[in-house]
């Protein structure tokens, strides 16, 4: 499935531009999220990018028949319904691991949202992870990845730059996209 659409995007004239960063361990946020087609998108920039990843998807989509497919490509089922624990889980994840890559659609839906989760935050924060900025430009036909970018003790200036990458990066549906801001951007996350 990745290989088929990894040809299938090149086919139909996408580029892949940036480089994947030499760490072992990074949060990769995807976004805009506009669209069913971004899953295949997904799927060829991890053959181009030579990339082994975790991502988190809703518990509904693990079930028949897909959710083989979704668990072999590094799908991690979770319940959306229980807060806070989740961000735990994940940061305590990174700790034993290696090596890990966890790729997250920060907005959370195919539709334009208010806003963002702050949950990749959290998790690069708590983990000392990068963030690693991917983002889709449908009408250009390009998925371009950023340099590694730390959270550090000024989020606002962190959420300055997510929104500079992002500026313009339409998705693959435009009018899909909402604007780049945490739900509780000012206040502590």
């Amino acid at each position: 499935m990745r290989w088929l659409s990894y040809r299938g995007f090149r086919a139909l004239g996408w580029k892949f531009e940036g480089r994947l960063p030499d760490v072992p361990k990074m949060v990769i946020i995807g976004a805009p999220h506009t669209s069913n087609w971004d899953f295949f998108l997904f799927l060829a920039a991890l053959i181009h990018y030579e990339m082994k990843v975790k991502f988190l998807g809703k518990r509904a989509l693990f079930r028949w028949p897909f959710g083989f497919m979704f668990r072999k490509v590094g799908g991690i089922p979770v319940d959306r319904g229980r807060a806070g624990g989740l961000v735990r889980q994940v940061r305590e994840a990174f700790d034993a691991a290696d090596e890990m890559i966890l790729v997250i659609a920060p907005e959370g839906t195919r539709k334009a949202a208010t806003a963002w989760k702050s949950g990749f935050v959290q998790i690069a924060e708590g983990a000392g992870v990068p963030v690693v900025f991917a983002g889709v430009d449908g009408p250009g036909k390009t998925l371009t990845l950023s340099e590694a970018n730390y959270v550090g003790a000024d989020r606002a200036e962190f959420m300055d730059r997510v929104r500079s990458f992002y500026a313009d990066k339409p998705g693959m549906k435009p009018e899909g996209k909402g604007p780049v801001k945490l739900r509780r951007e000012n206040s502590a996350l």
